[in-house]
């Protein structure tokens, strides 16, 4: 099984990441998530099922209306809606799910997402939240050197 370190690197080798979850406000994590990914390089693709538009840009309602193939979906939404994002992954072909585990804003994992992952021979990260691998983040960097010392980081 890989380890965490090759999971997110895996990952983020992806260039086309979509992010359920991002909000109209701005004021979620999936919107610092997004913005980060973004300035990292990233072609990022907002996924909101109630948005025309989020952080200036077209939002769509689910990974399958997005016009362009996408490598890998971080989910950042409410436990209840996670599995039915991992279900449109698989439906649209992504292989590389990222499911959110935040210490201070909650988690979206849930336990028959990530199997539903699993058993369709889908990647999946359960947990943890990618702000802790993007450079440059001080504050998420020392997160998770702490979490990873404290053996809480996801196995």
């Amino acid at each position: 099984m890989p380890t965490l370190k090759q999971l997110t690197d895996d990952f983020l080798a992806q260039r086309r990441i979509a992010v359920a979850g991002v909000s109209r406000t701005g004021q979620s994590p999936a919107n610092a998530i997004y913005r980060k990914l973004k300035e990292n390089g990233f072609t990022v693709y907002a996924i909101n099922p109630n948005a025309d538009m989020v952080e200036g840009e077209k939002a769509y309602p689910n990974v399958a209306a997005i016009p362009d193939a996408v490598d890998g979906v971080v989910i950042v939404t409410t436990p209840d809606a996670t599995e039915q994002v991992v279900r449109d992954c698989h439906a649209a072909g992504v292989k590389r799910v990222w499911i959110h585990q935040g210490f201070v804003h909650g988690s979206s994992l849930t336990t028959s997402a990530v199997q539903y992952a699993r058993d369709h021979d889908m990647t999946v990260i359960a947990g943890a939240c990618p702000m802790m691998f993007l450079k440059p983040d001080f504050f998420h960097g020392g997160m998770r050197w702490v979490l990873g010392a404290t053996g809480k980081l996801p196995a």
